[in-house]
């Protein structure tokens, strides 16, 4: 085992990981800019570096500070988190050529899931149902580009092969709309990947989001951890998850499941992932794969009692995975609300100076963040300051305690989205579960021509 990590990132993953360490016996090293120097768990950290200014480009995308800070300390192993540098197969290849171990794929398997189209072809070869489309990348010619849209079928989504996060997308509903849709998604996508290629899909119309948490060793032993429900997105950015996904039968689930963990032996693939997909009619069909630990990991966690940091961790220290599917049981069921630092309804970034924080707590409640009263939320990052998580022996009971735990969070000096997550909480439709990709959109329009 590890006797010290370095810990790639910030905020509330950053103080997940530190705690996953501690509970290992391992000593974390947490890095930080300029602008998080006062961040909780960098106050109480084992060994604290600083690696830059406020920008991330020079701190948190840094690779030569990062791995310097490695050097320095005698740390073993890197943990990425998420975001930032935790799917840049570069940053793995260099962090185990510096002689660290990367906690997380190999450097091969994050590239062939990070380009979308390899991704697509290697799930192709697993068995994974994918989005009817393009068989590749699309080809110059608009000919044969207006072909195969004609062969899947209008409307049609074009996505930028190396993109993520919602970016480097376009839907296109007629054919005299379609060659124009794709050079712009081209130029985005060479703009904002350095990748101009660019695949087509058939554009489900009311899809849910549906994802399978895997776990992989170096051995080929590899297990799901049953599914999340993500469906609840504000422009490709997901807002409230939970597990299990409400009204999916679990046959379904299963037959899912073991494909991706058959895929996962297949490639050899090594550490956390998620497999995502859309899920219509009964059908799932293949999105992306995420070669990292996921915001919403809690909700797994919580239904299945596994602790998916520390399964990293012993993971990439070579050591085989500590369960088998037989022993992995759902029981109950978790929701997750991500807090950012926001308008609750305008969505414009709140930064600024806490004045009062107090998280709520009681049976089944748990809070994952690294804000305290007089912290100062820079601006310079991702909006997200937490998630509240609740779980309950039924969904019903589950979604009651989320209620109860947001009436309870008090955030003074700042604005979060928490008045949302209390609409949301008690709106008819999420309460029966099972709302599609565009609801909470459709939801938010609604809600400004009422309140008009």
């Amino acid at each position: 085992m590890f006797k010290k990590i370095l810990v790639a990132n910030r905020g509330e993953i950053a103080l997940r990981i530190q705690r996953a360490c501690r509970e290992l016996g391992i000593k974390a090293v947490m890095v930080y800019s300029e602008a998080d120097r006062d961040a909780k768990y960098v106050k109480l950290a084992d060994e604290a570096v600083c690696i830059g200014p406020a920008a991330s480009s020079a701190s948190y995308l840094n690779m030569p500070a990062l791995i310097s800070a490695a050097e320095v300390t005698d740390a073993e192993a890197i943990h990425p988190g998420y975001g930032f540098l935790s799917e840049n197969a570069d940053f793995a290849e260099r962090v185990e050529q510096s002689g660290f171990q990367f906690i997380g794929p190999t450097a091969e398997s994050i590239r062939m899931m990070g380009d979308k189209v390899s991704a697509k072809q290697a799930m192709i070869r697993a068995g994974v149902p994918c989005v009817p489309g393009s068989d590749g990348e699309l080809p110059d010619d608009p000919v044969l580009i207006r072909r195969i849209g004609r062969t899947v079928g209008y409307p049609v989504i074009i996505k930028a092969a190396g993109g993520g996060g919602g970016r480097g997308m376009r839907v296109v509903h007629t054919e005299a709309a379609l060659i124009n849709a794709v050079q712009m998604t081209k130029a985005e996508a060479a703009a904002a990947f350095g990748n101009p290629a660019v695949y087509m899909e058939k554009f489900l119309l009311n899809p849910r989001h549906i994802e399978i948490q895997v776990l992989a060793d170096k051995f080929k032993n590899a297990v799901y951890l049953g599914e999340r429900d993500c469906s609840m997105q504000r422009r490709h950015q997901k807002v409230i998850e939970e597990a299990p996904a409400p009204g999916i039968p679990r046959k379904l689930i299963e037959k899912i499941g073991e494909r991706c963990a058959a895929a996962c032996k297949k490639m050899g693939y090594r550490g956390a992932g998620t497999f995502e997909f859309l899920y219509e009619n009964g059908e799932f069909y293949f999105i992306e794969m995420n070669t990292r630990v996921q915001v919403e990991h809690p909700v797994t966690e919580l239904v299945t009692g596994i602790d998916i940091v520390k399964t990293q961790i012993l993971v990439a220290a070579g050591e085989k995975l500590p369960f088998t599917q037989r022993q992995i049981q759902i029981k109950g069921h978790a929701i997750e609300c991500r807090v950012n630092a926001e308008d609750p309804f305008k969505f414009t970034p709140s930064p600024g100076r806490i004045t009062m924080w107090h998280p709520p707590g009681g049976p089944g409640v748990r809070v994952d963040s690294h804000i305290y009263t007089n912290y100062f939320v820079p601006p310079n990052y991702d909006s997200m300051v937490g998630k509240i998580i609740a779980y309950g022996d039924t969904r019903d009971q589950a979604l009651a305690r989320m209620r109860t735990a947001l009436l309870e969070t008090v955030v003074e000096g700042i604005q979060t989205n928490i008045p949302l997550h209390r609409e949301l909480m008690i709106d008819t439709h999420f309460m029966t579960g099972g709302t599609n990709i565009h609801y909470l959109e459709e939801w938010l329009v609604q809600r400004k021509k009422l309140s008009a």
